[in-house]
């Protein structure tokens, strides 16, 4: 097979365009507040529900995948949603939709904008926060109801959210996955096979074995590329790109590493990098758009270029391993065992939310009975009129800013 060949499998003929999916991403990129469980709800809704071009069964699975995988588990979700629709310019639009707004608007702060301050800005930006009360909580109830359709499951997704909240550590999150794909094993071999999409099939498995060497390559080449060269731009992305390839857990996890590597070689202040962190919480989008204020602050390359290199450095190793791994598990998932896992596994990811609903999304946002009445309210609105979430959205940030000026 030749490498032509094995490069036209991912461009398979698809049902979409990249202008498509840049302006729905872009979309997405303005709107979606609350972190990465948030996202995958805004996702489900738009991607699921609204626009169906991933049915209910293969989005749960691609979530799965993505919270074993190192990375933007959410950016790679859409990344691969973007791949299905588009081919790879469609993946590459995903991306550049999502992030480049969040990643504009902290470029921005980086050389000066003024952050959001007092009473009106504090109300706006709890408001936000209420959005995705109603978002997650709308997630979690519909896949509650396609993936958990009987007490073993049901029993698997209770048991995957009791394991993260007594746990309290990241890699919970992982070992109840783990657990709910054995479980769903020995439990889940009855039932009709699930539908799996096509984001697999996108990719050839030697595109795949050179998405994975490159992500190996890349790990260990560029800090011996680094010493060799002596450049700093080199080092500066390889600490990007590191941080990005041994990340688990969500983009929280990756700011200690980040802070190990720019602040700690006095690249960046402790001060500079606590106020880019505080205004990364302020805009919507992935929170792995901090590394472009870190690359536009921090030596040896600050500017654009430097965001930039923070950016590529940074996404580019949880794109590298999925797109390594998803033709191979195209293969695995057709086996009956392979089927019963995933079902104990798209439980588990339905606990996770479950999980992530209640802290921390609930515990840091809801703080009084405004707050409840408000979060309900986006609910109502999500499930019973079926609005879009930009309006809820919208909605949500003028009642955050009227209860905070009452």
């Amino acid at each position: 097979m030749t490498a032509q060949s094995d490069l036209s499998t991912i461009e398979q003929p698809h049902s979409g365009t990249p202008g498509e999916v840049l302006r729905v991403f872009f979309k997405l990129g303005l709107s979606c507040f609350g972190g990465p469980i948030a996202h995958l709800g805004y996702f489900r809704d738009e991607f699921v529900v609204r626009r169906r071009w991933i049915d209910e069964q293969s989005y749960a699975e691609l979530v799965g995948l993505c919270q074993f995988l190192p990375g933007p588990a959410s950016s790679q979700v859409g990344f691969a949603i973007g791949l299905m629709r588009a081919g790879t310019l469609g993946a590459l639009a995903a991306w550049a939709g999502f992030t480049l707004p969040s990643a504009a608007a902290l470029v921005l702060f980086a050389y000066g904008a003024a952050a959001l301050d007092g009473l009106l800005g504090a109300g706006l930006l709890h408001g936000l926060k209420l959005t995705a009360v109603a978002i997650v909580a709308q997630a979690a109830w519909g896949m509650s109801r396609q993936l958990c359709p009987d007490r073993e499951r049901a029993t698997i997704a209770v048991a995957a959210a009791l394991i993260v909240l007594l746990s309290g550590v990241p890699a919970a999150q992982l070992g109840a996955i783990a657990l709910g794909g054995i479980a769903g094993l020995l439990w889940c071999r009855s039932g009709a096979a699930p539908r799996f999409g096509q984001v697999g099939a996108r990719v050839s498995r030697p595109v795949g074995v050179a998405a994975l060497l490159g992500f190996v390559g890349l790990l260990i080449g560029l800090p011996l590329l680094g010493a060799i060269t002596g450049s700093s731009v080199i080092a500066a992305f390889d600490a990007f790109y590191r941080s990005g390839a041994l990340v688990f857990g969500g983009g929280h996890v990756v700011l200690p590493l980040l802070r190990d590597a720019f602040v700690g070689p006095g690249w960046i202040s402790d001060d500079a990098f606590l106020a880019g962190y505080g205004a990364a919480q302020a805009v919507p989008g992935p929170l792995f758009s901090f590394a472009a204020y870190l690359g536009a602050m921090a030596a040896p390359s600050p500017g654009l270029a430097g965001a930039v290199i923070g950016l590529v450095g940074i996404f580019l190793p949880g794109f590298l391993i999925l797109l390594g791994v998803l033709p191979f598990w195209h293969g695995l998932r057709h086996y009956p065992a392979a089927q019963a896992m995933m079902r104990g596994v798209n439980a588990a990811v339905v606990g996770l939310l479950g999980a992530a609903l209640y802290d921390p999304v609930w515990t840091s946002t809801i703080h009084g009975t405004a707050d409840v009445a408000i979060a309900l309210s986006g609910f109502a609105l999500l499930m019973i009129w079926r609005a879009p979430p930009l309006l809820v959205v919208a909605f949500t940030a003028a009642a955050g800013i009227a209860a905070a000026l009452l």
